[in-house]
């Protein structure tokens, strides 16, 4: 089955690289107490908006696989289990480089693509480098005592700049889950920024592991500490949570973005991770970024998935549009 050649065209971004490529990063701004304590999250208008959003944004056919190919460019390709090894890392590289089969993308009229990034542990870094080496695919590492972010904070400044040192030219930290709690947000921004000093000029994701932060008030104020103390990103969990990635959760990040953008004229990227597994899901996740935020966000210097399973059923979709019919998952593997 051939697919219209321009529809798939446009959904190919030409570079997946880091945010300063493209546009300049946010630089943060002093504390403004009075913006952080003026934000509210009516809660049940989010549910309302994000519960009838399947229904109202479908994508078929020729577009589907369209939208498809560009989530594939967004997906920060994951792996961080303790048996990690060099070879899986390595594998999982190679998987980037090529995300979907050649025979998919040539009946589909489609030039070589890859993912936005490979995200690791710290211990991890070398051989991805070493993997990626030539690829201009960024090493993204998970840092600050990932995942509860509780270890002794100078070892978390520390393993920043160890990780960027090895190599990494994307750091995903964790924040401290106790200063939303207790609104302690002075200690929140102060944290953040010097996570951010420490990164340098490797670019930074703030993980707020929003499903344990109690109420989307305390979502939409944490996301906005955050990019106030220089992040580059706001990620919603670490994929560690009960509970992760939701699109209520999404609509008050992206938000609170597009709020931070209007009044300061910098923009923040977005990440959505943890449980993000169906194809079907990221539709829904680039629908709701593309309504709200506008096309210029659909771009991986501005939006990632964080994700490993994902990729695997959107390959299973891209060959089902192409023959019409489902294959085994083992034809798509990871590593």
């Amino acid at each position: 089955m051939q697919t219209n050649p321009q529809t798939i065209t446009q959904a190919r971004s030409d570079d997946a690289a880091l945010p300063q490529v493209s546009h300049a990063r946010n630089p943060g701004m002093e504390l403004d107490m009075d913006w952080v304590k003026g934000v509210q999250a009516n809660t049940s208008a989010i549910e309302r908006r994000c519960a009838t959003l399947p229904g109202r944004r479908s994508v078929k056919k020729e577009f589907q696989a369209a939208w498809l190919l560009k989530a594939v460019t967004l997906i920060d390709l994951t792996t961080l289990s303790g048996d990690d090894t060099d070879g899986r890392v390595r594998r999982l590289c190679a998987k980037a480089r090529q995300p979907v089969r050649a025979d998919i993308l040539d009946a589909l009229g489609m030039g070589p693509i890859h993912t936005g990034a490979v995200c690791v542990y710290h211990e991890m870094i070398k051989p991805a480098v070493e993997a990626l080496e030539g690829t201009g695919i960024p090493v993204a590492a998970v840092s600050t005592g990932f995942p509860a972010g509780l270890s002794p904070f100078h070892l978390r400044v520390q393993e920043i700049r160890e990780s960027v040192k090895a190599g990494a030219e994307e750091i995903d930290i964790v924040i401290s889950r106790r200063h939303v709690l207790t609104g302690n947000w002075q200690a929140l921004y102060d944290e953040m920024k010097e996570f951010r000093d420490a990164c340098g000029e490797a670019h930074v994701k703030a993980i707020l592991a929003t499903g344990e932060l109690g109420t989307l008030r305390n979502v939409a104020r944490a996301s906005l500490v955050c990019m106030m103390a220089g992040a580059d990103f706001i990620k919603t969990s670490t994929g560690k949570e009960s509970v992760n990635a939701t699109l209520p959760v999404t609509l008050t990040m992206i938000r609170a973005i597009r709020d931070y953008h209007e009044r300061t004229g910098h923009r923040v990227g977005y990440k959505p991770a943890g449980g993000i597994s169906k194809a079907k899901d990221a539709l829904n996740y680039i629908a709701l970024l593309k309504d709200e935020l506008g096309n210029r966000w659909l771009q991986p210097d501005l939006f990632r998935f964080g994700a490993s399973s994902l990729l695997g059923d959107i390959e299973r979709q891209l060959e089902h549009h192409v023959t019409g019919q489902y294959s085994a998952s083992y034809r798509h593997p990871m590593g």
